[in-house]
């Protein structure tokens, strides 16, 4: 069960990133793309099977966020991964705004891919 549950967090990781990275491109060229209806519905059924998948994981592992500091760092980042994402593809109010948050949310997505490959707070910094 742990390694059918990890496949499909890491996988619905990759598509997650993915299809926010192509929304992002599509906000930045104003395509008509990011109206159709896969496109405001496919993000949601993925993200939905990655937080199952994560909280199948805490269960397996009993590894819990607050008690573990790296999960606790991953949570902290998602949700400013979610915030900077909202900012991103919907709540900006310009387009500098827009693409502003999209880099930052790339980043954050970045940081919280190292906290999980470190089991560090500190990411890759831990390494230095």
């Amino acid at each position: 069960m742990y390694l059918a549950l990890k496949h499909l967090h890491l996988t619905a990781i990759v598509l997650s990133f993915g299809l926010f990275a192509l929304r992002g491109i599509w906000m930045l060229a104003d395509s008509r793309q990011l109206q159709r209806r896969w496109a405001r519905i496919v993000p949601h059924a993925i993200d939905t099977a990655l937080l199952a998948s994560a909280l199948g994981l805490v269960a397996i592992l009993h590894q819990y966020p607050f008690v573990q500091g790296w999960l606790t760092a991953k949570v902290l980042g998602l949700i400013a991964y979610i915030v900077l994402g909202s900012i991103a593809l919907k709540r900006g109010s310009t387009k500098a705004v827009r693409a502003t948050a999209l880099v930052a949310a790339s980043l954050v997505f970045g940081y919280i891919v190292s906290v999980a490959l470190t089991r560090s707070p500190l990411g890759v910094w831990s390494w230095w």
